[in-house]
C-alpha cells in the first residue's frame, strides 16, 4: 500500500489536542464525549509526519479489532512496556506465541468447574467481611469494596498461606506502585525527573519487594505439601501441553501479581457503581431483594442460588455497561490494514473507548438511563453484541467468572441484610487505568 494511499477518520487537529491535554490528563471522557459528538463514531490524531491515533466508539472496530483480526492487533507500548515494567510478563502484557502459550496453560484453573470449588470459601470470606458494615452513616463505598474485593482475591489465591501483615504490604505495594505508574504515563514530559529524583528506582524496589513475599508464599506451599483448595493450588497443578511442565517461580509470581491487579480493583469498581445505581433505584433493589429470597428458600447450594440470579446479573450488567470497569482498551496493527473504510498504516495506536461505546445512542436506547431489562429474556442477546465489561475475543479477561461470581455474592448479602441509600444523584469518577470511583457515598440500614 503506497503512502498516499493511507486515510484516516476525521482529524482532531494537533493545535486543539495541546490546547486540551491539561484537561485530557486530568479527566480525557469529556473530551471524548466533545470529539466523538463533532466528528462521529471514530476520530484520529496525526503526530507528527507519519504517526496517528484512531479514537473510536465504533461496534464494528471493536470486533474487528479484538475478535475478527486480532492476530494483527498486539498491545500498545503502554501495556507491554510500561505495565510490564512492574507487573512483569503476565497475561495481561504479553502478545504472541508466549502470551498463547500462557493463557492455554492458565485456562483450566478458571473453568467453570473450578471456580465452583472456590464458591464456599469466597462467600465466608465477604460475610465476614461485610459483617461490621457501618449503619445509620455516610459511607464512602469504594475504599469498603476495595478492601472486601482484596482480600477475597488475595484469600482465594492463597487460603492459608499468607498473613495479615504480608497481605496489607501486598496491598500498600499495589496502590503505590500503580498511582505512580499513572503519573509515569499521563506525565511523560516529567520522564527525567521522576528517573532523576528516585522515583522510578523506588518503585521498582517495592515490585521486588512484592515478588519476594509472593515467593516465599509459593516455596512455603510447596514444601508443606498440603492440599489447599485455592487458586494458587490451581495454577501449580497447571502444565504445558509440550514439555508437560510446570511455570517456573519466577512466572507464577507474574502472573499471580496480575491476578491481584486485574481481580481486585475492577470488581471494587463495578460493586461500588452497582450499589450507588441501588440506591438511586430503590424498585429495582427490591427486586434484586425478592429474587435472592426466593432463590434462597428453593435452594441452599451456593452454586445453584447463583446460576438462578437473573435479574441480579441483568442490574450488574447494566451497572457494567454505564460504568465499564475497564473503561478503555487500546492496540497496534502489526501489518498495514483495511480498517472499515480507512486505510491505515502499520504501528497506528486504535483505542476503543467501551464507556462511549456502551453509551452510543447508535446501540442503545436511552443510553445514560439504568435500564436492567436491556439484560433480560430476548433483549439480552441484542445488548450483548454491543457490551465489553470484560473485553473481547481471544483476550476477553480470564477471570470474569470468578468476577461475576464475587459481585453477586456481594450484592445478595448486601441487599438481603440492608436497604442502600445514594446520598448523590450522579457518581463521580477518575479514569485511570481502571474507571475509579471518586467519593461515591451511600447509607446502609437495617433491613
Amino acid at each position: 500500500m503506497s503512502k498516499n494511499k493511507y486515510n484516516y477518520p476525521p482529524k482532531l487537529s494537533i493545535a486543539r489536542f495541546l490546547l486540551d491535554a491539561e484537561g485530557v490528563r486530568r479527566n480525557p471522557i469529556p473530551f471524548h464525549k466533545r470529539y466523538f459528538d463533532k466528528f462521529g463514531d471514530s476520530f484520529s490524531i496525526k503526530i507528527g509526519k507519519s504517526r496517528h491515533i484512531i479514537l473510536s466508539r465504533d461496534n464494528d472496530v471493536a470486533q474487528y479489532i479484538l475478535q475478527k483480526n486480532h492476530k494483527n492487533y498486539h498491545k500498545s507500548k503502554f501495556q507491554s512496556v510500561y505495565l510490564s515494567k512492574y507487573l512483569g510478563k503476565g497475561l495481561l502484557t504479553v502478545d504472541g506465541e508466549f502470551w498463547l502459550k500462557q493463557r492455554r496453560l492458565i485456562q483450566p484453573a478458571f473453568h467453570k468447574q473450578k471456580m465452583n470449588l472456590l464458591v464456599e470459601n469466597m462467600k465466608s470470606i465477604i460475610v465476614s467481611e461485610l459483617d461490621n458494615l457501618q449503619k445509620e452513616e455516610q459511607v464512602d463505598l469504594f475504599p469498603v469494596m476495595s478492601e472486601v474485593a482484596f482480600n477475597v482475591v488475595a484469600k482465594s489465591l492463597f487460603q492459608f498461606s499468607i498473613s495479615e501483615e504480608k497481605l496489607n504490604r501486598i496491598k500498600f505495594i499495589i496502590e503505590e506502585v500503580q498511582n505512580f505508574l499513572i503519573k509515569e504515563i499521563r506525565l511523560p514530559h516529567k520522564a527525567w525527573w521522576f528517573s532523576v529524583s528516585g522515583q522510578v528506582k523506588k518503585h521498582l524496589e517495592l515490585a521486588e519487594e512484592n515478588n519476594r513475599i509472593i515467593q516465599q508464599i509459593i516455596e512455603e506451599r510447596t514444601s508443606s505439601k498440603n492440599e489447599v483448595n485455592d487458586l494458587l493450588n490451581m495454577l501449580l497443578e497447571t502444565r504445558y501441553e509440550d514439555s508437560g511442565e510446570g511455570m517456573s517461580i519466577s512466572q507464577l509470581i507474574d502472573e499471580i501479581k496480575i491476578l491481584f491487579i486485574a481481580g481486585h480493583e475492577t470488581t471494587a469498581n463495578a460493586l461500588t457503581f452497582t450499589l450507588f445505581l441501588l440506591g438511586n433505584n430503590p424498585e429495582v433493589q427490591q427486586q434484586v431483594f425478592e429474587e435472592i429470597t426466593k432463590i434462597e428458600s428453593e435452594t441452599e447450594d451456593i452454586v445453584e442460588q447463583l446460576q438462578k440470579m437473573t435479574y441480579t446479573n441483568a442490574v450488574l450488567n447494566e451497572s457494567m455497561r454505564l460504568y465499564p470497569p475497564a473503561w478503555i482498551t487500546d492496540r497496534q496493527n502489526v501489518e498495514d490494514d483495511i480498517l472499515g473504510e480507512f486505510n491505515i498504516k502499520k504501528g497506528t495506536l486504535i483505542g476503543v473507548s467501551f464507556y462511549e461505546l456502551h453509551r452510543n445512542p447508535k446501540y442503545w436506547n436511552n443510553p445514560d438511563e439504568f435500564i436492567p431489562e436491556r439484560f433480560l429474556g430476548d433483549q439480552k442477546k441484542i445488548s450483548m453484541q454491543y457490551f465489553y465489561p470484560f473485553g473481547a475475543g481471544p483476550r476477553m479477561c480470564i477471570g470474569a467468572g470468578f468476577a461475576i461470581y464475587e459481585m453477586c455474592l456481594v450484592i445478595s448479602h448486601i441487599v438481603k441484610n440492608h436497604h442502600i441509600i445514594s446520598l448523590k444523584n450522579t457518581a463521580g469518577f477518575n479514569p485511570l487505568i481502571t474507571l475509579k470511583p471518586v467519593d461515591v457515598k451511600v447509607v446502609f440500614s437495617k433491613r
